[in-house]
């Protein structure tokens, strides 16, 4: 079925239903070689209390067709060239700055895909939120200030009138993304325009988040345009789907029709990709001596306060953790945002201080000299979340994926060159690239930019940092294949962190669930996908969406307490988890 079959756009606006309309919608950048089409003859209508998805690989023109409606193109060099986006009864094309701006963040809101860059670092959370309440309604600095808590209190942030206080830097990924619902949520717009809204968050804090983007259409009519490549998601909450590809739509119809009976060879390939629970390859139980060793590993931050500036509270990011990766293992570490996946990673490279004790191929990094501690981390290498703020703006991409060997000193200039070339090609784009810069990729371009960059000295453990969560599915399935492929070749280990358990149920050999710095269950991927024991681990099985419509859930009572708080005063250090082995080495402990 194509858009044309479905519904004609002939004429202006009149059911009175359409809040948004779309008609051959044309975006093209200026290049040296003239204008090159990124939108092509694009329409669609969006109707109130509807949500659209579009969907599509990489690149294919989603996340700049949701800017050249909220205006926001970096023009003159990418700027709209043909077609009309009418908003109501408005025409938004040439519409003037300040009375794009009235509209846009009120009535029209958007939520970016990257937290880190779209979320002001110089600014706290709580001014940026205000900020956004009282540009477009009259209020007070007090009740803008009452309803920024209540907008971060709605996304389920732990104590949000603390979080008023922190700048963007002092959250974790899934903690800005949701401080970048909840200030699109504030408003309370018309159009919802959500660009990989859950991204970074994992499956229960997903599923709070896409019942919050329900209530909103319940209870105003707000219409969604949902830009993601997460097919479980559209399958949950998507009325009808746009597929994209090379700027083109190729196939739209409603959510049912289109995973039941998908026209284009297209969309057939790329459901094909999404990954299911239950439906990775098997793989032998690795038994080979361990690569890394963590032992009861604990990491705190102290908070100082009062008159004389002294700790007052500890957050405890991690608390007696303990777990080893044997050599071409793939271990994966999951739980919700914040509960220590990423700070172990970091305690891993040596990023972030730590008690206890971390052995990388038997030795300990302790007490390590500088030039021993940085041999040590040629062994291991890491993929960040958040690619754009993992690259150097300022540096060629040829020159950033070659910067471990020019580091580490590992041949000459042309080999440099030719090695990256390589890497470039192996996660799927041209070597052509090589002197673009970071800006000139999309985000999901950008992350398979980072996994190049860590596989440069073929290290012995690649720590993985949702490094698959910015990819739509047949990217991931592909890079996927790729991580498999060079774990074989190579013998690498893999300490794969992750909130998709579809993907981690694919990849991963054993599995380690985290809940507020600790492990609570711990054991391979059948013992936990298939007989998980811990209340914790069955709720996160339970949150993950199904790719399949006709098995949308039905709505279940909300979890009333707030997420629990990492913070403890200095002397009141939680009891560590105690886990008890259960047979053929599922440890479960209790809480």
């Amino acid at each position: 079925m194509t858009l044309v079959d479905a519904m004609p756009l002939s004429g202006a606006v009149t059911a009175p239903d359409i809040v948004l309309r779309v008609e051959g919608l044309c975006v093209s950048a200026r290049t040296e070689q003239g204008l090159k089409p990124l939108v092509q003859d694009l329409s669609f209508d969006l109707r109130r209390g509807e949500t659209l998805a579009i969907a599509g690989e990489s690149g294919s023109g989603k996340s700049i067709t949701s800017l050249a409606i909220m205006g926001l193109l970096p023009q003159p060099a990418v700027r709209v060239t043909g077609g009309r986006i009418r908003f109501g009864g408005q025409e938004l094309t040439g519409l003037a700055e300040p009375a794009l701006r009235s509209i846009r963040g009120d009535r029209i809101a958007m939520i970016f895909q990257e937290p880190m860059t779209s979320l002001n670092p110089v600014m706290t959370v709580g001014a940026q939120l205000a900020e956004a309440i009282r540009a477009h309604e009259p209020v007070s600095r007090a009740e803008a200030a009452k309803r920024a808590v209540e907008a971060v209190r709605a996304v389920r942030l732990s104590e949000p009138e603390r979080r008023m206080g922190q700048y963007p830097h002092e959250l974790s990924g899934g903690m800005r993304q949701r401080v970048m619902i909840a200030m699109a949520l504030a408003l309370k717009p018309e159009v919802l325009i959500a660009d990989e809204p859950t991204t970074a968050l994992d499956v229960t804090v997903q599923r709070e988040v896409l019942d919050l983007l329900r209530d909103l259409q319940r209870d105003l009519g707000t219409a969604i345009i949902l830009i993601t490549h997460d097919m479980g998601v559209v399958a949950e909450m998507a009325d009808r789907v746009i597929i994209m590809r090379q700027g083109r739509q190729v196939e739209t119809a409603p959510t049912t029709d289109i995973f039941a009976r998908p026209v284009a060879d297209y969309t057939r390939a790329l459901l094909a990709a999404v990954p299911r629970m239950g439906q990775g390859p098997a793989r032998p139980p690795v038994t080979s001596d361990p690569i890394a060793r963590l032992t009861d590993v604990v990491v705190r931050y102290p908070l100082r306060g009062g008159l004389l500036g002294g700790v007052t509270h500890n957050v405890h990011a991690v608390e007696h953790v303990s777990f080893d990766i044997r050599k071409g293992e793939t271990f994966a570490l999951v739980g919700e945002s914040g509960c220590g996946k990423s700070t172990i990673a970091k305690a891993l490279v040596g990023l972030a201080p730590h008690q206890g004790r971390i052995e990388i191929a038997g030795q300990a990094m302790e007490g390590l000299a500088p030039d021993a501690l940085k041999a040590m981390r040629r062994k291991v290498q890491m993929v960040f979340q958040d690619p754009m703020a993992a690259l150097n703006p300022r540096m060629k991409v040829g020159d950033l994926i070659a910067e471990p060997l020019v580091i580490h000193q590992v041949g000459d200039a042309a080999s440099q060159r030719a090695k990256a070339a390589d890497l470039m090609a192996r996660v799927g784009l041209e070597a052509s690239y090589l002197d673009r810069y970071p800006h000139e990729f999309s985000g999901g371009q950008r992350q398979r930019i980072c996994i190049a960059r860590a596989l440069a000295l073929q290290p012995d453990l690649i720590i993985a940092a949702e490094s698959v969560s910015a990819l739509d599915v047949s990217v991931q399935a592909r890079v996927l294949d790729l991580l498999r492929a060079l774990q074989e070749e190579f013998h690498m280990s893999y300490l794969f962190i992750s909130h998709d358990m579809a993907v981690v149920d694919n990849i991963s050999d054993r599995v380690a669930v985290m809940y507020l710095g600790q492990i609570v269950e711990m054991g391979t991927k059948a013992q936990i996908f298939g007989n998980p024991q811990h209340p914790y681990t069955r709720r996160l099985i339970e949150a993950v969406p199904v790719p399949d419509p006709t098995r949308k859930r039905m709505t279940r009572p909300r979890q009333s307490t707030e997420v629990p708080s990492p913070l403890h005063p200095v002397g009141q250090r939680p009891d560590p988890v105690v886990l008890r082995d259960i047979g053929d080495g599922h440890l479960v402990g209790s809480m």
